[in-house]
């Protein structure tokens, strides 16, 4: 058997003391809780790639994107006519409203069928990939983007996504319908017949929609423009004027009428726009600066409002009248 050493306190000796100085709590706070990481440790976690593999991510993410387009292409092929019939209901109604042959003119033997198979499928197709397409543009430049950063993810889909929409909506049950109205309009109190061309107004019609909905991208555009510095929600109320007559500019190229009331319908909502995007720009201003938006106020007056507008509409519809429309302006008796 082995001898068994003595204790300390049968030898005389006392157990050392673990040493209790500032500096040996320091060392031992240091050594069990290491220091929050800082952006640059965030930098270890993107990930590095090289131009040619940069250049294979990009060749992926379009091939996925133009998959997703594809498929959707191919879903709304079976509901062509159906699709057809939604396109043309605005030429429809105001054909109608005149006591005209609402029927559109087939000019080349090859129109209807480029028209109802291949133009009205494809355009509706890039509104319902949307959201897939997007992703694949949030994936290529996501690993470039800090881990905070892309937490942003799904907002920025869903508010890129809805607002592409959104003013797709807004192109068709409003601003599309109303210029229509105006320009069909002119020609019957002067003697003249509209004999409209099948792809004349399918063209004007998608670049009207496509338009309007890439105008309604201005909020996130200046969201971003906020999230890399290069602009500041007092910068861009400073220069607010000269973005409105920009804003005018571009509302007068994309509209199909030289009519001021039309420019008005196109130019409105994309101002509302632009000073939405500034909000929420000041949003992510206090948000670096750790401060918080008075939400609850601001409820208060929403709400307010809102039943002041409801209250309106129930007054309108039940004492003098009126009805709701699905086409402008909406309130008919």
């Amino acid at each position: 058997m082995e001898p068994k050493e003595p204790r300390p306190e049968e030898t005389g000796r006392k157990t050392p003391e673990r040493s209790t100085t500032p500096e040996s709590k320091a060392v031992v706070k240091s050594k069990a809780a290491p220091p929050p990481p800082d952006e640059d440790d965030e930098e270890e976690h993107m990930l590095r790639m090289s131009f040619l593999e940069h250049l294979e991510e990009l060749r992926m993410r379009i091939l996925k994107a133009l998959m997703g387009v594809g498929i959707s292409f191919a879903l709304c092929l079976i509901f062509a006519n159906s699709l057809w019939d939604v396109v043309r209901a605005p030429v429809v109604q105001v054909l109608t409203d005149l006591k005209l042959d609402p029927n559109l003119a087939q000019i080349k033997p090859m129109e209807a069928f480029s028209i109802i198979w291949v133009q009205v499928p494809l355009v509706a197709s890039l509104f319902i990939a949307s959201p897939w397409v997007l992703y694949q543009v949030w994936a290529f430049i996501s690993p470039g983007l800090y881990r905070k950063e892309r937490r942003l993810a799904a907002p920025f889909i869903l508010c890129c996504a809805g607002l592409f929409i959104i003013g797709g909506l807004f192109g068709y049950f409003v601003a599309f319908r109303f210029g229509l109205a105006f320009l069909l309009g002119i020609g019957p109190g002067s003697g003249i017949r509209p004999f409209i061309s099948a792809t004349e107004y399918t063209d004007m019609f998608i670049n009207v929609e496509l338009g309007i909905g890439a105008v309604f991208e201005l909020p996130v555009l200046i969201f971003f423009l906020t999230l890399l510095r290069v602009a500041s929600p007092r910068w861009l109320l400073d220069h607010s004027r000269y973005a409105i007559l920009i804003i005018t500019i571009i509302a007068a190229v994309i509209t199909p009428t030289p009519d001021v009331v039309n420019l008005t319908i196109f130019a409105a909502p994309m101002i509302l726009l632009y000073f939405l995007g500034v909000f929420a720009s000041y949003l992510l201003v206090l948000k670096r600066e750790g401060e918080k938006f008075p939400w609850r106020s601001v409820l208060y007056w929403l709400i307010a409002v809102v039943a002041f507008v409801g209250g309106g509409l129930w007054l309108i519809i039940g004492r003098y009248g009126f009805k709701l429309v699905d086409h402008w302006p909406f309130l008919v008796r």
